[in-house]
């Protein structure tokens, strides 16, 4: 079977694929925008978490193809693919915009570990178990859908032989996980900004297995896909600062959040994974408009905003020299109501990043990438400071 993408043409799957595709926790990602609620500032940007999963499952088979060992490499291929079309179920409506708020530090992870644990899905790992009798099915398709990071936040005593490792990062890795290289693609297409194009399929032909400084193994890349490496990186910068940092998008983020805060504020929404499926963005919008009519409504402020674009606040990003304490005497000498400022400081003053993998000479040497690569791009996250459209911010 197929189906035509966008980014990828034909995307095949199989008997098991197809029937995971179809259960209800599957399709629910039609409904759940991919960059959350950018599409107010990139009216292209209407894509869904649907076709993300489907790409990163097609470019995780690709990479898969690339370094997989041949050991049971059905099976292993069959996980990895399940896996990038879970990778994404926990996501809230919107998306990332208001996880901060509503989950916990184990984030959307901890969802989808649930739902991938839930009878939604116990009757496709059921008919996998068939065809691979003995084998673990939901705890590796867990493993490889997570990441070995995420998951160990949630259950620190599960343990990744070198090879889950691997095949974990084909999904998750920061250079060349399936999971990024399509979202930047799809985001970039989607908007209209040529900023998270890069030559993927370069990247993905060079990746290869080797021992890292550590002498364990690690997904790596020969020396000729440096450039693509390089060219990933400078994407996801300029994809931050276009799209997922820019101003306008985030403020109609935090009136999005602080929106959905109010209408979710219920613990039942939290209290089972049924529960937590119930919430979805036509309900969230339904409710919005009704809170923009009801100025008794504590979420009136934030649905007015969304929709009028002249209540919208300021989205303003701060240097690292302003803190918490300058914000305050602001607040203070001004007197501005608490709902009408907001600010979050992430503090990672001075920090860059670079390539940090192991790179494989022509002559077979392993050294790390910054031996290579002398491109170091700033943090991605920065200093935030929402604030009401009436007042005018100068320390």
């Amino acid at each position: 079977m197929k189906i035509y993408d966008s980014v990828h043409g034909f995307i095949h799957f199989n008997d098991l694929e197809s029937a995971l595709i179809d259960t209800e926790v599957f399709q629910r990602l039609r409904y759940i925008h991919q960059l959350g609620i950018s599409y107010m500032v990139y009216p292209g940007g209407t894509h869904t978490r649907f076709e993300h999963s489907l790409g990163a499952m097609h470019l995780a088979s690709q990479i898969f193809d690339q370094v997989g060992r041949e050991e049971d490499r059905d099976y292993w291929r069959q996980m990895i693919r399940f896996a990038a079309l879970c990778h994404d179920l926990g996501h809230l409506p919107f998306s990332h915009v208001a996880e901060s708020r509503l989950l916990g530090p184990a984030g959307h992870e901890k969802w989808t570990l649930n739902i991938i644990e839930s009878k939604y899905l116990e009757p496709i790992w059921e008919k996998a178990r068939e065809v691979y009798p003995g084998k673990p099915v939901e705890q590796h398709v867990a493993m490889f859908a997570l990441g070995e990071e995420n998951l160990k936040l949630i259950r620190p005593e599960v343990e990744f032989s070198p090879w889950e490792r691997i095949y974990a990062q084909i999904i998750t890795g920061d250079f060349f996980g399936s999971d990024r290289i399509d979202y930047l693609l799809r985001d970039a297409r989607a908007t209209g900004l040529s900023y998270g194009l890069f030559d993927y399929v370069q990247l993905i032909e060079m990746l290869a297995v080797v021992p890292d400084e550590r002498k364990e193994l690690a997904l790596g890349v020969e020396e000729n896909g440096i450039a693509s490496c390089e060219a990933l990186l400078l994407a996801r910068h300029f994809m931050q600062r276009r799209v997922y940092q820019y101003p306008t998008a985030r403020a109609y983020s935090f009136h999005m959040a602080r929106f959905m805060e109010i209408l979710y504020g219920d613990p039942k929404y939290f209290s089972s994974v049924e529960n937590y499926l119930s919430m979805s963005e036509p309900e969230v919008l339904c409710a919005m408009q009704k809170a923009q009519n009801d100025p008794s409504h504590p979420g009136h402020q934030d649905a007015a905003s969304l929709i009028d674009r002249k209540k919208r606040f300021q989205a303003i990003g701060l240097t690292y020299t302003i803190g918490h304490s300058d914000l305050e005497s602001y607040k203070k000498k001004l007197s501005v109501p608490d709902r009408q400022i907001h600010w979050e400081l992430a503090d990672r003053r001075g920090l860059k990043y670079g390539l940090s993998l192991p790179i494989k000479r022509k002559d077979a040497q392993i050294i790390p990438a910054s031996e290579f690569s002398e491109i170091a791009i700033p943090a991605t996250k920065k200093n935030w400071l929402y604030l009401a459209p009436e007042y005018d911010f100068a320390l």
